[in-house]
């Protein structure tokens, strides 16, 4: 005799989880079990409760700052769960009363209807390479406003650098001739150039590490392949592949175009419709890289010494991809300017076609599944 299904919605809250379950008739009730510690051992004792009943479980909750391990937790155990991101969590707009009991309850009723998507959710190597690279994201974020906080103390003591390359080695040698009429002001720059020196060592520091770690990831071949695209280095490579996985689980460009929050947003009404900018839903992380990278198609097309030495020893398949995307893509920024569009918008251009490129080249990577 075939299981009933029993859908549970889960709250999940750094020390609590709030837990409800729905039947699985349609006009079943959903009903609140209650809060519970935020650990597996107490999910375990109310997985066991529910499961006394005789049904089939199935599990939704959002995705938030606890991360997947409740997800690979039920997994693990065989248990269907799906975790949801909170912004494609159908909403009434009437409601004004929030709490999270109703939350649990809401995600059963919904996941009950099928009204719930689920969300990517990477594996435990795919992840541990996601956090290195927001590591040095960050780590490159700090870096940068460092380097904002030493422009504007100058700027203010009228000294301005005009050299051509900021922060070459020109750059920081004119920086050591500077003079100021008090001792307090050359502690601000001496200790300012030293948290940028930290700053920039961070920054080595990890890029090394991505450096050294790659090789044993799974995801390793198509890196290597995306790197044969201009634009695309090792730090773009790498936080692509570690923040979207295997990009074969996209069934077309435009669909990972859409994830990527690359194209225009619409609004459409009977015979008007109406195109805006870029939605920019989805990843940022991936989205910021790509227009990076976006900006090396301003110039001609052609292969630079540097870009050779990533092409050497690949397919001649992926080379051929590469080289019809930069024909591409720097003809269209040509005639995109020649039209006079701004900028902004040309590199957005630029960077959702690209993201296109390097979907083919994935598929023609042969990458072990997960």
């Amino acid at each position: 005799m075939k299981k009933s299904i029993m859908y549970v919605g889960l709250d999940v809250h750094k020390n609590s989880i709030e837990v409800a379950f729905a039947d699985g008739s349609r006009q079943g009730e959903v009903r609140s079990y209650g809060k519970i510690d935020g650990n597996l051992t107490a999910l375990d004792k109310v997985i066991r409760k529910l499961e006394s009943k005789g049904s089939e479980l199935h599990f939704a909750y959002e995705a938030g700052p606890c991360g997947y391990e409740i997800y690979r937790h039920l997994s693990r155990n065989g248990y269907d769960c799906i975790v949801v991101a909170p912004s494609l969590i159908p909403r009434q707009s009437g409601k004004r009363i929030k709490t999270d009991r109703r939350d649990a309850q809401m995600l059963a009723r919904l996941h009950r209807a099928g009204e719930l998507t689920g969300v990517y959710v990477p594996t435990l190597d795919d992840e541990a390479m996601r956090d290195l690279t927001r590591a040095r994201e960050d780590a490159k974020s700090v870096e940068r406003k460092a380097k904002q906080r030493i422009l504007a103390f100058l700027l203010r003591h009228g000294y301005r650098y005009s050299g051509k390359t900021p922060w070459s080695r020109a750059h920081f040698r004119w920086l050591s001739t500077l003079r100021f009429p008090h001792p307090a002001q050359h502690a601000v720059l001496q200790e300012s150039l030293d948290a940028l020196s930290e700053c920039t060592e961070r920054v080595d520091r990890l890029t090394e590490q991505i450096r050294q770690l790659l090789p044993e990831w799974r995801m390793y071949p198509v890196v290597e392949a995306l790197q044969t695209l201009r634009g695309v280095s090792l730090i773009v490579a790498t936080t692509t592949i570690a923040e979207l996985g295997d990009l074969t689980r996209f069934a077309s460009p435009v669909e990972l175009m859409s994830y990527l929050g690359l194209v225009p947003s619409e609004y459409s009404s009977g015979e008007k419709t109406k195109r805006g900018s870029i939605t920019k839903t989805g990843n940022g992380h991936v989205r910021r890289v790509l227009v990076e990278a976006a900006w090396s198609y301003r110039l001609p097309a052609r292969i630079s010494a540097k870009l050779q030495r990533r092409q050497e020893g690949m397919p001649q398949k992926i080379c051929a991809i590469s080289w019809q995307a930069q024909l591409r893509l720097c003809n269209r920024y040509k005639r995109l300017l020649a039209k006079g569009k701004a900028n902004q918008l040309i590199i957005a251009a630029i960077a959702r076609e690209l993201c296109g490129f390097m979907w083919a080249i994935a598929h023609a990577v042969d990458t072990p599944r997960s």
